[in-house]
């Protein structure tokens, strides 16, 4: 007997059974689910390597927090290299009495170096390309800016103590692929132009970057060149370099990659369930063929062919559901990217593949290998099974292929080990209440009707496979009660943890002989009273004398703040919402030289009590003795700090002011005059950065819920399974209640009553579960008062009694349609 043709025929004949059918629907769902994360990040890393060379719109950049010096780009040109300078700052735009945050770029002759740039003569007309930047008086905006602010090419607008002209509406900029969630609208302005503005005085936050194109030898030589020259606050970076984008995708790759993973587990149940039904299935025709000389290894090899070819089948078909599926989730969030997304490659079908056949032999195999210890002797005994591998053999299998594939989705140990312990963590928990309910069931079928009681009697008897399908379903409902209702709560409750008076306005770059004039124009106007603190730049140079450099810590948090300057200021007293933790806030007699640093930013650093830091000031070292520590609500939206000096220790220093407050909506006009009269001052409007970032979290939210989507569909197959997997016992009660007289209502009503009662249990399951995590989530992880919502429990019985009622009647309908004489004759 040729195992190939044996495996092929009998996949089709077996087909009919219904536990293929399942299996395969379960491998479609994982592979789609693992396809359509893989297309979506393999679309977005395409969009990247596509445009690698024109993400910094040069070769190489050096970038820093200061002006540039002119020795660096005079060595660039002197080596053949082309540069060009380029300056970016937020700043606030104004136009016909309205104002808008905007991130500007002030671009020097030469921009961009590599790439194109695009602009168009109004909103939606065709762009055209160009190779140089706007002209001195004029600017270009981007449609977001052009909408917001009503701008037209021709119209003007003020920026700063300067008035420009709209040239044109900028449609591409090589450059801006790196950034990835934007917050503001886009202006280009001529670098000649900057000056005039006013608006980069003292403590202005601006990226100064110079653009260098040339021939690679040059490059490199220019490297070893500059590398030595770099402060602390520079760097010289490449192509590769743009780690936001980098870093933001893997860690959504990765995320997205675990959220599937759930659909893959739920499948891989369902696998098991559907296998282990299908290998008792052929357990008389395994003997027979045995007794009529059929090689143990030959029916082996063909049912582990017939898996296999079933994998593959239902892999490709898997494949085709996740590419459709990747253009939904790409529309999604795929505009957050600021990329156009190429057309996916074939690439992530063989990942997808092979994550649902790892599965699959994981899950399913086992049980087939029962068939390869059935004896010829079970023709005559019945009661002889397979003696395959048992349930420690096939759990650990499991097991073993859920932490493999964890760790290609993860591509982390640590993660790794964290989310496998967590998940059979989880799986214990809901298994033990899904069995504590399982047992209270049965206590309850008194008082009921003939066919409830039957039904609800069958839950307890078939305890195992109950608790099966109680837990895997309610592990999917308490998914999607978790990213829907229970996420708002969380949004809600941290909106109502504002109070309302939330500061919703920032100045900042406000100027030292500002600060009074300032106070005057909001006191006459009322309503408003900014008290305004001083902020200085500086960067830690040195910790108890020991010179500080990010290579000295592996934390990528601190390589950061080691590298940036800080904001520091100076207090006779601690902010309100500041809390000192450790060590005693300075009075009269501390003196000077003392530093109050940031609970956080001092476990990062490793700062403690006692140490004296030395941060660099305007090319002047200012020293001091940590005498405390504190604790900072950074979430009131006050101005806060990470570290403050008593008065008089940076008194002197270059120094800039800010200040928050709150503005009602209907007194806005007053900032836009403000404006007018102080247009250096930089405006943050809080409320326009939260709806933005809402906006992300809302496209972000919906992409994790469309990706667990599958591990619904993945829920109801286990469903579906574990309803088969006791659809012969089912078939047999039924046809001897119908032989005794019950009619097909009875049975249905019985039917029924067992399905809506782990329903229940699921919903049950799942909205307690859910609302525990969300507990755990707002108390520890966000410092959240979090409310349970009573929605969460009518939605989870209601998903639960009505989604797993139908579907488990969907999947026991040949319960009913299959005559009793020939259910008792097959018996």
């Amino acid at each position: 007997m040729n195992p190939f043709l044996f495996a092929w025929r009998n996949l089709w004949r077996e087909w009919r059974a219904g536990e293929l059918r399942v299996l395969a629907l379960a491998l479609v769902v994982a592979v789609g689910a693992v396809s359509a994360v893989g297309f979506f990040t393999d679309r977005v890393r395409g969009a990247m390597d596509r445009q690698s060379g024109e993400l910094l719109a040069a070769d190489r950049v050096v970038e820093r927090n200061r002006p540039i010096e002119p020795g660096w780009a005079q060595q660039a040109e002197a080596l053949g290299i082309a540069t060009a300078p380029v300056v970016s700052f937020r700043t606030v735009v104004v136009a016909g009495g309205e104002m808008q945050l905007t991130e500007a770029k002030a671009v020097g002759a030469g921009y961009p170096l590599r790439g194109h740039l695009e602009v168009a003569e109004s909103r939606f007309a065709a762009p055209r390309t160009v190779d140089a930047g706007p002209a001195a008086g004029r600017v270009w905006v981007d449609g977001r800016l052009a909408d917001q602010l009503g701008l037209t090419v021709g119209d003007t607008l003020q920026l700063g103590s300067a008035g420009f002209m709209v040239d044109a509406v900028l449609i591409y900029e090589p450059d801006r692929g790196g950034d990835l969630f934007s917050i503001a609208p886009r202006l280009m302005m001529n670098l000649a132009d900057l000056e005039s503005t006013g608006l980069l005085g003292t403590g202005a936050l601006a990226e100064y970057r110079l653009l260098l194109a040339g021939p690679p030898a040059a490059l490199e030589m220019y490297r070893r060149w500059i590398v030595p020259r770099l402060d602390p606050g520079a760097r010289l970076v490449g192509r590769e370099s743009r780690p936001q984008l980098n870093s933001a995708l893997e860690r959504g790759e990765r995320f997205l990659g675990l959220a599937a993973l759930v659909s893959v587990l739920l499948a891989g149940v369902a696998a098991a369930v559907a296998a282990h039904r299908h290998a008792a299935r052929h357990f008389d025709a395994v003997a027979v063929m045995r007794c009529i000389g059929a090689r143990q290894r030959t029916l082996t090899a063909g049912y582990l062919l017939q898996l296999l070819y079933l994998g593959l089948i239902a892999a490709l078909v898997g494949s085709a559901v996740g590419f459709a599926a990747q253009g939904v989730l790409a529309g999604i969030v795929g505009e957050l990217y600021a990329l156009e997304l190429p057309a996916p490659t074939p690439a992530p079908l063989l990942h997808a593949a092979l994550v649902g056949l790892v599965a699959l032999g994981g899950f399913a195999m086992p049980p087939l290998l029962a068939l390869a210890g059935v004896p010829p002797l079970r023709v005559l005994r019945r009661e002889i099974g397979g003696g395959g591998a048992g349930a420690v053999a096939v759990y650990g299998s499991a097991g073993f292929a859920l932490l493999l594939l964890m760790a290609w989705e993860a591509r982390d140990a640590a993660l790794t080990a964290w989310v496998f312990a967590g998940t059979l963590a989880t799986l214990a928990v809901l298994w033990l209440a899904a069995a504590a309910l399982v047992g209270v069931l049965g206590a309850l079928r008194r008082g009921t009707g003939v066919s409830w009681r039957y039904g609800l009697l069958n839950i307890p008897r078939r305890a195992a496979a109950s608790r099966v399908q109680v837990v895997a379903f309610g592990l999917g409902i308490m998914i999607l009660l978790l990213l829907s209702l229970v996420r708002l709560d969380l949004l809600e409750a941290w909106r109502t943890g504002l109070p309302e008076d939330a500061p919703n306005q920032f100045l900042i770059n406000v100027q030292p002989d500002q600060v009074e004039p300032l106070r005057r124009f909001f006191a006459g106007r009322g309503g408003v009273t900014p008290t305004f603190h001083p902020m200085v730049r500086g960067r830690l140079t040195a910790i108890n004398g020991e010179p500080v450099s990010a290579d000295d810590y592996e934390e990528p948090r601190a390589k950061r703040l080691v590298r940036r300057e800080f904001n520091l200021s100076w207090a006779e007293r601690p902010a309100p919402d500041n809390r000192i933790v450790a060590g005693q806030w300075w009075g009269r007699d501390t003196g000077t030289e003392a530093w109050s640093v940031e609970q956080g930013l001092a476990e990062t650093l490793g700062i403690a009590l006692g140490d004296r830091l030395t941060f660099g000031v305007a090319e002047q070292a200012v020293e001091g003795e940590v005498t405390s520590l504190r604790a900072v609500e950074w979430d009131s939206f006050h101005v806060n700090f990470f570290v403050v000096a008593p008065p008089g220790m940076l008194e002197g220093k270059p120094a800039s002011y800010i200040t928050s407050f709150y503005l009602p909506p209907e007194r806005r006009p007053v900032m836009a005059e403000m404006l007018h009269r102080f247009p250096n001052v930089t405006v943050i409007d809080v409320d326009a950065l939260m709806e933005r970032v809402r906006t992300i979290m809302d496209r972000v939210t919906l992409a994790v819920e469309f990706v667990f989507g599958f591990t619904l569909l993945a829920g109801v197959v286990v469903l579906v399974a574990a309803a088969q997997a006791t659809q012969d016992e089912r078939r047999r009660e039924a046809a001897l209640l119908r032989t005794l007289g019950a009619g097909r209502r009875q049975v249905r009503r019985a039917l029924t009553a067992e399905f809506v009662a782990l329903g229940l249990l699921a919903g049950v399951l799942a909205a307690l579960s859910a609302t525990t995590l969300g507990y755990l989530l707002a108390e520890r992880f966000f410092g959240l008062d979090y409310a349970a919502n009573p929605w969460v429990f009518a939605a989870g019985l209601a998903a639960g009694g009505v989604g797993v009622g139908l579907v488990g009647l969907w999947g026991s309908r040949s319960v009913l349609s299959v005559p009793p004489l020939k259910t008792l004759r097959e018996a």
